[in-house]
């Protein structure tokens, strides 16, 4: 009884000890997962599992973004998942999205997952058309692209229509020029073939390269009006807070770099802008909703506190993970350096097979052309062996005759003749038999002669025969495949040494070595410049390649804007396009946030004030 009373009491407490749980799916940009979490988890918690599945280490640049009636918001890592305003029907769905952009994807992600994460949301944006790409930029991303997912160009493999099936260009690109399918995977197949040698992470950069220098980029659209009540659209990016008109997305009204603003606040659905030099007159909108407010609020600290902690030297995270990188890529590097010179030798060693295979199908030919020609040889040898006899014949068969047209020649005039008209018919036979004999004699003559060419003949074709027969047993006796003594090619003296046994693979880095990795990072520099430039020339050869084919009734308000900006000159990095927008200029100055005082007497009144020396968040 007591037994089973303190069993029961063991069975219960365990029960209490186990948490309550609920179900979270995760879509990322190529994948799903679903997790169990506890009802007490906070954001965080789950954010945090999310990247440890992924392995994601620069955790800074995302989060998990879910829909609150049409309006996007994201999940705050200090409150409670299920404190949300998300649906309360398993599973519960987000969505892992880059929330903040780098101003320079190469400087800045470091992992190769952060790289594709970026590649991949970055190129839907770019096929959804919610950034804006030219033509001829769409078409080079496109054969990026490509080499991302099926590596280089082998034309064996990569067959025509091979891309029919790939979604690669905006529709409206597509819908621009009078253009079929064919001819534009033929510009981008064009492109691909010139891109040989990239890894995938190395193409996806490559993209990321030309894609963050589009006006659209990384900036995040709300509809504001100002005191005037005029609609207006407010951009926040990593590099400050942009006006722009509601018909043109791509080039700001004025700009507000992050380093020349002071204050960020709002007061409900009012949101107030001071600039650091007082000089600038404050700007104030409105918002809709306040829930936008506080999406606006949020994207302006992610981005702010990013924008400053560019400008400061690197944690020692961030350089642990920039010194594994660098040596990732050095290992990566070596290994394709190997598969290279394995893959040149294993060409090599089938180019000998193949020139070995032609020779020795070369010389069995040359063996079957010196057979049939001894057959017929032989043949030829045997007919005029024939001919010679059977001339021999007629010969011996014709002297015979003539033999015997001399003893009737001779019996003829032996025979007495009495009458003057049987001497006259004796002499005219004696006459025919004369010409007979001597036709006789001229026939035998000829037979004789044409007797001695056969046998000079018969003469030569068994000399054939014998010369045949020489070549046949030279062609029998030599040796099909030559001796190969394959001698390794010995590595270059620069490459660092690195011993491969059966059991393990071990290679040594020395300082030397990071010096001319150094080194070759500069020149790569050197060449992407110049690459640039070619870049630059091959896009704008392309644009005037297909102009011609433009549909103008097709263009949309941004194809316009875009080309006016062009004619302009205004078609360069995003930077520029920026840097082109009238602003304050002020001498640099470090930027702070922390609530305004007001909040004390307006609840829910929250200030971002910036301000040197420190960052200080406080709450009044």
């Amino acid at each position: 009884m007591a037994g089973a009373i303190a069993s029961r009491m063991s069975f219960s407490s365990l029960k209490r000890k186990q948490p309550k749980t609920f179900t979270v799916r995760i879509v990322t940009m190529d994948a799903e997962m679903e997790f169990n979490c506890e009802m007490k988890w906070k954001g965080k918690d789950l954010f945090d599992l999310v990247c440890r599945t992924l392995g994601l280490r620069e955790t800074w640049f995302f989060g998990l973004q879910y829909t609150v009636k049409d309006t996007v918001a994201w999940l705050k890592m200090d409150k409670k998942v299920l404190d949300h305003d998300v649906s309360k029907e398993e599973p519960v769905t987000f969505h892992f999205l880059a929330k903040f952009y780098p101003e320079n994807a190469e400087e800045e992600l470091v992992q190769e997952i952060t790289q594709h994460l970026f590649f991949l949301q970055v190129k839907k944006q770019i096929l959804d058309e919610k950034v804006y790409c030219p033509p001829e930029a769409s078409v080079l991303l496109a054969s990026y692209a490509v080499q991302a997912k099926y590596g280089d160009y082998d034309p064996s493999v990569h067959k025509r229509g091979f891309l029919a099936q790939e979604e690669l260009l905006p529709k409206r690109v597509v819908n621009l020029y009078q253009m079929t399918p064919e001819m534009w995977e033929e510009r981008i197949t064009a492109w691909y073939a010139e891109h040989r040698g990239r890894a995938r992470d190395e193409a996806e950069m490559e993209y990321l390269k030309i894609a963050q220098d589009l006006e659209m980029y990384g900036v995040n659209y709300f509809a504001i009006r100002n005191k005037k009540g005029t609609e207006l659209l407010l951009g926040v990016d990593a590099l400050g807070l942009h006006i722009y008109d509601p018909e043109n997305r791509l080039t700001p009204k004025i700009s507000f770099p992050w380093n020349e603003i002071r204050n960020i606040s709002y007061s409900d659905k009012e949101f107030t802008i001071k600039p650091l030099d007082k000089k600038i007159d404050v700007f104030k909108f409105n918002s809709s909703k306040l829930r936008v407010n506080k999406l606006i609020l949020q994207l302006c600290i992610g981005n702010h506190d990013l924008f400053m902690r560019r400008r400061k030297a690197d944690s020692l995270e961030v350089q642990q993970m920039k010194a594994q990188a660098r040596e990732e890529k050095a290992r990566k590097q070596m290994e394709r350096q190997r598969l290279a010179r394995e893959k040149q030798m294993r060409e090599e060693a089938e180019r000998t097979r193949d020139e070995l295979e032609r020779r020795l199908l070369q010389m069995k030919e040359e063996a079957t052309m010196a057979n049939e020609a001894l057959m017929r040889s032989e043949e030829t040898a045997d007919l005029l062996a024939e001919k010679a006899q059977i001339t021999e014949e007629e010969a011996k068969l014709l002297a015979q005759k003539a033999a015997e047209a001399e003893q009737e020649m001779q019996r003829i005039k032996a025979t007495a003749i009495r009458t003057e008209e049987e001497k006259r018919l004796m002499e005219q036979k004696v006459l025919e038999a004369e010409v007979l004999a001597l036709k006789m004699a001229e026939e035998s003559e000829r037979r004789a002669k044409e007797a001695d060419q056969l046998k000079q003949d018969l003469q030569e074709a068994r000399e054939a025969e014998r010369r045949a027969k020489q070549k046949l047993l030279e062609i029998a006796t030599k040796p099909t495949y030559p001796p190969m003594n394959p001698i390794p090619a010995p590595l270059p003296p620069d490459i660092p040494s690195f011993n491969l046994t059966g059991d393990s693979l071990s290679f040594d880095f020395k300082d030397t070595d990071m010096k001319r990795l150094s080194m070759e990072i500069e020149k790569e520099k050197v060449e992407y410049m110049e690459k640039s430039k070619h870049l630059q020339e091959q896009l704008n050869e392309l644009k005037t390649e297909i102009e011609a084919l433009k549909l103008k009734e097709r263009e949309t308000a941004l194809d316009i804007l875009h080309n006016e900006s062009s004619d302009r000159g205004g078609t360069g990095s995003k930077h520029n396009t920026i840097k082109k927008v009238p602003v304050s200029s002020s001498p640099r100055q470090k930027t702070y946030l922390h609530l305004s005082p007001q909040s004390r007497l307006f609840p829910g009144t929250l200030s971002v004030v910036m301000v040197p020396p420190s960052v200080i968040l406080t709450h009044a």
